[in-house]
């Protein structure tokens, strides 16, 4: 987290998250009201939060990584639209302003694609394009036009829930994909649980894909075709020598 975050969380009166979410941070989350929930029932957090809020109470919403990238920040401003609650952003709030103006200030963190980057090495020096594997939200079809065409562009693919314990398939489907235009030997690196206590780092061929072991606490890098391994590092490079070489 970053130092905003945790002052943030020091602060409000309220966190609302996924349960998972919480339990990692309860050390910090003392005397504080909690409304702590389990998966598929992020509108029920949510629609809590804000009545903490409209009370008159400052309310956290937790997610993991970024609050912005496959989170809860957009639902939250999805459901102020929805029940028609006036908002604006940080700082904006004065004497003048009427009651029921709420703020929202989305706090930015750091995105399994950064943190699993780091610990890879330099993965996304390049263009990269960002999938997530889960047909909760979105029709597998349209999760499989989109590898394609991320494939097809040479784009590095970073991809989030790639396995759940009703997803078995869908990785070794997005592997099939990538292997139509990429070689069996692009690698790959498999982060599981970045920056955290179970933390496990991996790099291994695309045509190994379908064997690595990996649950909803992965995120996968599947490198473009100019990525390259080397010792237990991955990188894409950018370019520069190209440009700059003289000679």
């Amino acid at each position: 987290m970053s130092r905003r975050a945790v002052r943030v969380l020091e602060s409000v009166d309220a966190v609302a998250g996924y349960t998972t979410y919480i339990d990692l941070i309860r050390p910090i989350l003392q005397d504080k009201q909690i409304v702590s929930t389990g998966m598929t029932r992020e509108i029920e957090r949510i629609d809590a939060a804000l009545d903490i809020a409209m009370g008159g109470k400052s309310c956290a919403v937790v997610s993991s990584g970024d609050p912005g990238v496959y989170a809860m920040a957009g639902l939250v401003f999805e459901m102020c639209r929805e029940r028609k609650i006036p908002i604006v952003g940080p700082g904006c709030i004065d004497a003048d302003n009427p009651e029921g103006l709420l703020q929202v200030e989305v706090i930015p963190g750091i995105p399994a694609l950064c943190s699993g980057a780091s610990l890879l090495g330099a993965p996304l020096t390049h263009d990269f394009a960002a999938i997530s594997l889960s047909d909760l939200l979105t029709p597998w079809e349209l999760i499989e036009s989109r590898l394609d065409a991320a494939a097809k562009s040479d784009f590095v693919i970073v991809l989030y829930n790639p396995k759940s314990k009703k997803r078995k398939g869908h990785l070794e489907k997005a592997q099939q994909i990538v292997l139509q235009y990429r070689d069996s030997d692009t690698p790959v690196g498999i982060v599981v649980s970045a920056m955290r206590r179970d933390q496990d780092v991996r790099i291994i061929p695309l045509r190994e894909l379908h064997l690595a072991d990996v649950n909803m606490q992965t995120t996968v890098f599947i490198g473009s075709s100019a990525s390259v391994r080397y010792l237990d590092f991955m990188v894409t490079p950018r370019g520069y020598r190209k440009k700059y070489d003289v000679g």
